[in-house]
């Protein structure tokens, strides 16, 4: 039998569900709960989309803190791990 690149006692079809993600929700909280501060791009450590978050806040009046808010949402709805993938080790700064 061929082997695929993994050892044949482990099993190829891993289940994540024990992945933890260490970012997540700290970063959920922070645009749903203070997204008009943007801490949720800084504690991301995006700090350019910070400053921009905060700049389109006070020239909206406030209105562009729907932006945080969709993304705390957003960001609760993924697993850990795609949360991860994307947004810590991808390095995707907006939604």
């Amino acid at each position: 039998m061929e082997n695929f690149g993994y050892n044949q006692n482990e099993n190829p079809n891993k289940n994540f569900s024990n992945y933890k993600s260490e970012k997540k929700i700290p970063a959920a909280l922070l645009g749903i709960l203070v997204g008009w501060l943007a801490l949720n791009k800084f504690y991301l450590g995006y700090t350019k989309e910070g400053v921009i978050q905060l700049i389109a806040n006070v020239f909206t009046c406030g209105i562009a803190t729907i932006i945080p808010l969709v993304e705390g949402i957003l960001y609760l709805m993924m697993s850990d791990k795609d949360f991860d993938d994307t947004y810590v080790i991808g390095k995707k700064p907006w939604l």
